[in-house]
């Protein structure tokens, strides 16, 4: 029996009004795919479908403006962008494709036939060949671009077999048909097939669907291996002998890649003709400021010709990843991937992006030498450096970074002076670069060093995470409080913790991502508990 999934999701109150309709621009996403996802906003008359058993249904235009149209477009089309399929908004390429490999999403103001939903449509559709659409109804939506696409982006994955994403209690009562995730600002996040309109950050999961608390979903799985395609071919190699040549041009160069699986990883190699400053902006597909619409969590790994690593680059509150360094003259790789955040899976992080290099060379260079190293010793960060030259030294300054990116002054030594040495006042990865001025009037960057701040004050820590052995043990110095929440929140365990090692009962602790939060009368830490 053929029974709708209706999509509620959150109604808005109806604020907004008709927007002026024009002519459709005409989008394909990956033409080449056979497998296509119609977004249909003109206006459809349907007829001799699993819907018309009270006669033919007659759908008005979205009423959306070719802009809005676009960004609807857009967005719909990045949440697919890993598959070998085509998002569009051209009638002709779904008729051409097969009929058992395309779906049809009406985005229409008229709804008065079906009731008040965000959209609604039949589960695996995709396949039936009978030309049954998805229907996203957009007065109801209140004509907004964001919601309208999560609505569409959603109804699509009805049609290729995916249930709702849910919440459920320690005892597996269902919370919510909807998960609507976690998190605010650029990486707030909520699953594609939950309800994602108050986040940014919207993904495929894999998660507890509406048909109960054990059945897991994996949205991707089920997406590549029942409906006639699976992902796109891999763009680039992941390996450093097959990295692909990023030439520099007007020392310059700018390239365009897609992660389409959670495995891929995407390998570059670039040439630096002489020592000089290297910058980098690593930004995902977006539809705007805040990184609006992306898919995709980057970051990038930086190596030297010998394949070691130099640095990490993901700030933690930014999809987004940027590099400023100055590098010495010779061969480099760099390695982009998807990668979650607190609040989001690593997952599905998959998208595309664009990766934006510039390099600025120090010419003549006015130094033989110029090299910072550093050493963790208890809490204290032990740097030093050396400077070969001929010049002198008018000016110096240590400055730090939490992300890679953004440096700020941490103390300016004595010209004289080649060591400093302190305890951090947080915890996590810190870089380190020295900036140094020579009375020729020449400024120029030392290499960057990453040390780890650990734990000034000792705490508790999970003894094995991710957990498969279904036993949660901790270690713990001392007393301390612990409480467990699951990923919206919802505390699920709590009680004290004693000197040496702890075990804590794991009922209710199915399949996922936990957070568990130890407390000391002046201290508190969260730490993701992973369960297997």
């Amino acid at each position: 029996m053929k029974n709708p999934i209706r999509s509620a999701f959150i109604m808005l109150p109806l604020i907004g009004a008709l927007t002026s309709f024009s002519q459709v621009p005409i989008y394909n996403s990956y033409p080449s795919a056979p497998a296509t996802i119609f977004l249909d906003f003109d206006g459809q008359t349907v007829e001799n479908t699993s819907w018309n058993s009270n006669g033919p249904i007659y759908c008005g235009a979205s009423g959306l403006n070719s802009a809005k149209i676009t960004e609807v477009f857009n967005r719909v089309a990045e949440d697919y962008r890993p598959f070998n399929v085509n998002v569009t908004t051209d009638s002709s390429a779904y008729w051409a494709a097969p009929a058992n490999a395309r779906t049809r999403v009406i985005l229409t103001v008229t709804s008065d036939w079906y009731g008040s939903a965000g959209g609604v449509s039949f589960v695996s559709s995709f396949v039936w060949g009978d030309n049954t659409p998805a229907f996203v109804f957009t007065a109801l939506l209140n004509y907004s671009t964001k919601n309208i696409a999560e609505a569409a982006a959603h109804e699509a994955g009805h049609t290729l077999g995916l249930y709702h994403q849910s919440t459920y209690d320690a005892n597996c009562k269902k919370i919510a048909d909807y998960n609507s995730g976690q998190g605010t600002g650029e990486i707030g996040w909520a699953p594609i097939m939950g309800v994602g309109y108050s986040k940014n950050f919207t993904l495929w999961n894999n998660g507890p669907n509406s048909w109960g608390c054990s059945n897991y979903q994996s949205d991707l799985d089920i997406i590549t291996s029942q409906n006639g395609f699976s992902y796109r071919a891999d763009d680039f190699s992941s390996n450093f002998a097959d990295a692909h040549e990023a030439t520099l041009s007007n020392n310059q160069f700018d390239i365009s890649g897609i992660i389409e699986r959670n495995s891929d990883q995407d390998m570059f190699k670039f040439s630096l003709p002489s020592m000089g400053k290297f910058t980098l902006n690593a930004i995902p597909y977006n539809v705007g400021t805040g990184d609006a619409g992306s898919n995709l969590d980057m970051q990038l790994s930086l190596y030297d010709h010998s394949q070691t690593l130099l640095n990490i680059y993901n700030p933690g509150n930014l999809l987004s990843a940027a590099m400023d360094t100055t590098l010495v003259a010779g061969d480099y790789y760099l390695k982009v991937e998807g990668k979650g955040n607190i609040y989001a899976p690593e997952y599905a992080s998959l998208g595309s992006y664009s990766l934006k290099g510039s390099f600025v060379g120090n010419s003549p260079l006015p130094l033989r030498e110029l090299k910072l190293t550093g050493t963790v010793s208890g809490d204290k960060h032990e740097l030093n450096w050396l400077i070969d030259a001929d010049e002198s030294v008018v000016s110096q300054i240590l400055e730090a970074s939490n992300d890679g990116s953004h440096f700020i002054q941490l103390v300016q030594p004595g010209n004289d002076e080649r060591s400093y040495s302190y305890t951090p006042s947080s915890e996590g990865n810190i870089q380190y670069r020295l900036n140094v001025v020579f009375d020729n009037g020449r400024q120029y960057y030392s290499n960057v060093v990453s040390l780890r701040q650990k734990s000034i004050t000792q705490r508790p820590h999970l003894i094995s995470n991710p957990v498969t052995s279904g036993n949660v043990m901790v270690s713990s110095p001392g007393k301390f409080s612990y409480m467990v929440f699951d990923v919206n929140g919802k505390m699920i365990h709590k009680g004290v913790l004693s000197n040496g090692t702890n075990l804590i009962d794991p009922y209710g602790l199915g399949r996922g991502m936990y957070l568990i939060r130890f407390a000391n009368a002046s201290h508190q830490w969260t730490d993701k508990l992973i369960i297997q």
